[in-house]
């Protein structure tokens, strides 16, 4: 295999390695190296934890004194600061590492460029721009709240060929099917927070916990669980207030809501986060602004439809994972408001079927941030 063409596949390896960290590092980036070394890989790493060693490190251990002269090939910019782990680049530099492959440029204000200026003045060859886009679409979440101070937000919704998102009264809730309601449980284990629409949160009575169809421990970790609240409606006897004790659970409630329910809501063990702003799409911003304060990196909503339209409206979701069943509900369905050039449009990223459901998933719009100092 010619040289070039390794590169890349090493490139491949190196984001499927990253990958693996989704749900385990965050704040952190996805990031994921392999050293190779006369057309072969012999060592690789990623990184697995938060606090943990990051990827450079771990695949240079495993390669041990064949990174002497290697090449190491990097998804994302080797950090140059002290953190709470030395800089990747004091690694690199140790292990003799004679070349350097980086996918895409680092965000992140401490490194943002710098990892690449120390590498090179260490006499390290280094070459970017390998699979930067895969690599920026990997580090969205990460790139998104370093950039713009908030969380990745995914939308998710379930519904019929005609367009329902809900069944009538009294019947089964469920539109989607069973192995498409496994996908969602394993995608809320990976993520930060969960939230739902007041409405959703009365009529479904749900949980918001990641639980697997195996009955096994539900991943890495339990989302915090957000419910849109303007009025501090949220009933004291529904599940969430009475796990609120055990799983934090968030209310979001406007600058009207009745001090009563706050205070009622607070003293069954609810957070209560109050917006001063009257205008709902501002409103969910500033909380969007709070959870990237307190450093969530992705957000996933889940209804209901007027919390989805809304958000949807105001431009302020990332993804969508839509899942549509092959049934007709029926009822009639209404369009839009918005002409239908204006509307966002979806750039496809995956297809599947579950269950004989289809998932569409994809981001709206040019969600990415780009690196252009790794762009060749």
């Amino acid at each position: 295999m010619a040289r070039a063409a390794f590169d890349v596949t090493a490139m491949r390896r190196a984001l499927e390695l990253a990958a693996r960290g989704r749900g385990f590092v965050e704040p952190n980036p996805l990031v994921g190296a392999v050293v190779i070394r006369d057309g072969e890989i012999v060592g690789e790493g990623w990184h697995e934890r938060f606090g943990g060693p990051h990827a450079e490190v771990a695949a240079l251990r495993a390669a041990g004194s064949q990174a002497r002269g290697a090449t190491l090939c990097v998804t994302l910019e080797p950090c140059c600061h002290h953190g709470k782990t030395p800089p990747c680049t004091d690694a690199i530099r140790a292990a003799g590492i004679a070349r350097v492959i980086v996918a895409a440029g680092d965000p992140f204000p401490a490194v943002a460029g710098r990892g690449i200026e120390a590498l090179r003045a260490a006499g390290i060859d280094v070459e970017t721009g390998l699979l930067a886009a895969e690599a920026e679409r990997l580090t969205a979440p990460f790139r998104t709240l370093v950039t713009q101070g908030r969380p990745w937000v995914i939308a998710k919704w379930a519904m019929s060929l005609d367009g329902r998102l809900t069944a009538s009264p009294g019947q089964d809730r469920w539109i989607s099917s069973v192995e498409s309601r496994g996908i969602v449980h394993d995608l809320r284990s990976r993520i930060d927070a969960i939230a739902v629409g007041i409405d959703t949160a009365v009529a479904d009575d749900p949980l918001l916990t990641a639980r697997p169809a195996d009955g096994s421990s539900a991943g890495p970790r339990q989302p915090l669980r957000i419910v849109f609240d303007s009025q501090a409606r949220l009933p004291l006897t529904s599940k969430l207030v009475r796990t609120a004790r055990q799983l934090t659970v968030l209310v979001a409630v406007g600058p009207r809501a009745p001090h009563d329910r706050v205070a009622a809501l607070e003293a069954a063990g609810c957070e209560v986060w109050r917006g001063d702003e009257a205008d709902p799409a501002a409103r969910t911003a500033a909380l969007l602004a709070e959870l990237g304060r307190r450093r969530l990196t992705n957000l996933l909503v889940e209804g209901g439809p007027t919390l989805l339209a809304g958000m949807l409206a105001a431009d302020q979701v990332d993804e969508v994972w839509a899942f549509v069943a092959p049934i007709i509900l029926g009822g009639g369905t209404t369009g839009g408001s918005a002409p239908l050039q204006d509307v966002p449009r979806l750039a496809v990223e995956h297809v599947s079927f579950p269950g004989g459901d289809i998932l569409i998933r994809g981001t709206i719009g040019n969600r990415l941030v780009t690196s252009p100092e790794c762009r060749g």
